[in-house]
């Protein structure tokens, strides 16, 4: 399964500046979500993160592993969209967050998102992140979907 953008943003309720997600290439529910955000040097956080050496901060590299797992658990669900309307996402925690390697503009972030395990409303999910198939961050979340 492929997204864009547009059917993203029926998923998310997140806007720019902090849509995360540009793109799913691939998904299948219950198990695994790949997808990616294109980092430019257009986007405001380089204004101050930081001025003359951009770097792409760890934290939105996180909230972009978030959000590519908000997308897999709303798609295992097989919500339809009037139902995925009135839920949201609660991330719960993050652990074993490791940044292996700076991102920086022009870089192609790939998110690969994995179900750890799932019960109820619960998802345990494996995220990594990718810059040409190298390895830049890692992390385990928790969520859970609740009504809005």
């Amino acid at each position: 399964m492929i997204m864009d953008v547009v059917q993203i943003q029926k998923i998310l309720p997140h806007r720019f500046p902090f849509l995360l997600i540009d793109r799913v290439t691939s998904l299948t529910p219950e198990e695994e979500l790949i997808g990616f955000k294109n980092v430019t040097v257009g986007e405001q956080i380089f204004e101050g993160h930081f001025p003359g050496h951009p770097i792409y901060p760890g934290v939105m590299i996180l909230e972009g592993m978030a959000q590519a797992g908000g997308i897999l658990a709303f798609e295992s669900m097989h919500l339809t969209e009037e139902e995925a309307a009135q839920k949201v996402v609660y991330f719960m925690s993050i652990d074993r967050a490791k940044f292996r390697s700076p991102v920086r503009p022009g870089d192609r972030l790939e998110y690969r998102m994995g179900v750890i395990k799932h019960k109820g409303s619960i998802w345990i999910l494996s995220g990594k992140a990718y810059v040409d198939d190298k390895l830049v961050s890692e992390a385990e979340l928790k969520a859970m979907i609740v009504d809005k």
